[in-house]
This record gives C-alpha cells, sequence and structure tokens, in this order.
C-alpha cells in the first residue's frame, strides 16, 4: 500500500499523487508496489529491501543523494487468548533531495497517528525535522508500551500466589521475552541517534539538535525502565516457581493425610473380616466405633502437625 501526504493549511493531508516536499508512506507493499517506487522516485532498491527486512539492525547509511535510516519500533498485537503480545519491527525512513519515504513491512501505529493528525505542527517539507517527529513518537511508543507492560506485571503479581496454572506463567514469559526485544531495540536506535547528532550523515539546525536530545534522553529512558522490569519480572518467574511448587506439595500433602484417614477403616475391618476364633467382642458395632475413633485421632494428630 502506497500513500501520498503533504502538510496543507498547517493539516497533513492525503494527496492523490507525489508532489515535491510530500511524504510517501508504503505498507505491507507487494512486489509490484516494490518495483514502482523503486523505479518512480529512484530509490536505491538495497534500502528499500533493507527496510523491509524483518531482522535489519537499526542503522544509517548514506548513498550518493539518498540517507536511509533504520530504527526498530515497538508493536502491540492480541494473540488467540486475548493476550498483549509485545514486539519490534524495523522501519526504513529514506530522505530524498524531494521527499520523506517511510516504509513498513505492517501497519505502523506510529505512522497511522501521523497520517491521521493525531500529531501536530507536522510538516512534510521539513525532511529533518519530519524525520525526528518520527524518532520522537517511536520512543514515546515505546515508553508507553513499558507502562502497559508494568501494569500486567503488577495484575499478575496480585494473582500469582493463588494460581497454579500455566497460563500467569506463560504470559510473564512473554512479556519478558518482549522486555528482551525492547531492551535490544532500544540500544541499536540509540547508537544511531548519536551517530545522527555528530551531524555529519545528516544537516541538523540549532533546533534540530534540540528534538533530537529529547529523543535521545527518552530513549536512556526507556532503556533504564526495560532494564529495570526485565529484572523484575525475572524475580518474579522464580517466585511463581516456587509458589507454584508450593501449593502442589501442599496439595499432595493434603491428600496423603485424606489417604491416611480413609485406609484406617479397611484395616480395622480386614482384621475382623479374618476366619478365625477368639477375636475381642466380636460384634459388628465395635469395629465400626474402633475405626471412628482411630480415623479422629489420626486425623487430630496429623492436622496438629500440619499447623
Amino acid at each position: 500500500m502506497v500513500k501520498f501526504y503533504k502538510t496543507i493549511d498547517g493539516t497533513v493531508t492525503e494527496i492523490e499523487k507525489a508532489e515535491q516536499g510530500c511524504w510517501i508512506s508504503v505498507i505491507a507493499p507487494t512486489e509490484e508496489e516494490i518495483r514502482y517506487i523503486i523505479e518512480a522516485y529512484s530509490l536505491d532498491a538495497g534500502f528499500v529491501r533493507s527496510s523491509l527486512d524483518e531482522e535489519e539492525s537499526s542503522r544509517i547509511e548514506a548513498e550518493e543523494d539518498q540517507t536511509l535510516v533504520i530504527v526498530d519500533y515497538a508493536i502491540a498485537e492480541t494473540d488467540t487468548q486475548n493476550a498483549i503480545l509485545y514486539s519490534t519491527l524495523p522501519m526504513g525512513i529514506i530522505l530524498t533531495q524531494t521527499n520523506v519515504v517511510t516504509i513498513s513491512s505492517k501497519e505502523n501505529i506510529v505512522l497511522s497517528e501521523m497520517s491521521g493528525g493525531v500529531v501536530k505542527n507536522l510538516q512534510t517539507h521539513l525532511k529533518t525535522r519530519f524525520l525526528l517527529t518520527i524518532l520522537l513518537r517511536i520512543a514515546a511508543k515505546y515508553l508507553q508500551y513499558l507502562k502497559q507492560i508494568d501494569k500486567i506485571t503488577s495484575f499478575l503479581e496480585k494473582h500469582i500466589d493463588k494460581s497454579m496454572k500455566n497460563k500467569e506463567l506463560i504470559q510473564l514469559l512473554d512479556l519478558e521475552k518482549s522486555l528482551v526485544y525492547f531492551s535490544t531495540s532500544l540500544k541499536a536506535n540509540e547508537i544511531t541517534l548519536e551517530k545522527i547528532l555528530r551531524g555529519r550523515v545528516i544537516k541538523l539546525y540549532e533546533d534540530d539538535q534540540d528534538i533530537l536530545e529529547d529523543v535521545l534522553i527518552e530513549i536512556k529512558q526507556a532503556i533504564e525502565m526495560a532494564d529495570i522490569y526485565s529484572n523484575i519480572l525475572s524475580r518474579m518467574v522464580d517466585a511463581f516457581g516456587a509458589v507454584t511448587s508450593n501449593n502442589l506439595n501442599l496439595v499432595i500433602k493434603r491428600l496423603t493425610i485424606i489417604t491416611i484417614l480413609v485406609t484406617i477403616p479397611p484395616i480395622v475391618y480386614g482384621f475382623y473380616g479374618m476366619n478365625v476364633d477368639d477375636l475381642p467382642i466380636p460384634h459388628t458395632w465395635f469395629p465400626t466405633v474402633i475405626s471412628i475413633i482411630a480415623t479422629i485421632l489420626t486425623g487430630f494428630f496429623l492436622w496438629e502437625r500440619e499447623k
């Protein structure tokens, strides 16, 4: 899908075809669309292919009159059990002489908000400022999703001592894996931003440097949050395993007590069921009374020991 946007009267508006100073948004393109944007806008084929490679790491590269910036952005998806899964994907931003081209292999919430008018004062013809705005929104999304992960973790923590199911443990492991993705992508993004800050690849003005420094601050904050939450989750997973093991031990212990108590009457009745003489008080009521008394005494003894 290829769409074109341009700032008209201070508002980002979708237009029918590319113009100078517009933003070209490419999301999940087909092979035909890939060939079209490469030929129509003279884009570097390697830049376009790299932007669509889900294994591509964050970096910045310049080639003739084009500059490629690849950054990892955070995504949140829902699985079949309605659990939220967080991960990251690379997005390519190509700065040409006349336009900004964003390329993403999947639907991108950051770009959707920008095209939907959520971001104010967005100027598509200011290419460097437009790039920095994207980076700032990506950093903000990381912080938003990290706060969501913290809330989910707190919710699971409240229910961890009452549950013996695998569902909570799997959720914790998924969140821990998400934090690893976040931490790795954020650190790669930080390196790319520091290269941009040097101003060797992309020319920065004073206002641009201020925005980029704000982005770096948020990225560093997100990295610290991801590391802290990862440590907390790791300890929670260990605690969950200990609690589950303890709950299982308690259940087994109680089942063992019940097994002992129901075994006493058959022993007594089995003794009186032997075909021998001289049994004490050979009447039906006597083994019944003995069984009840022995069961109560054994149960009381085991209950006292369990305290």
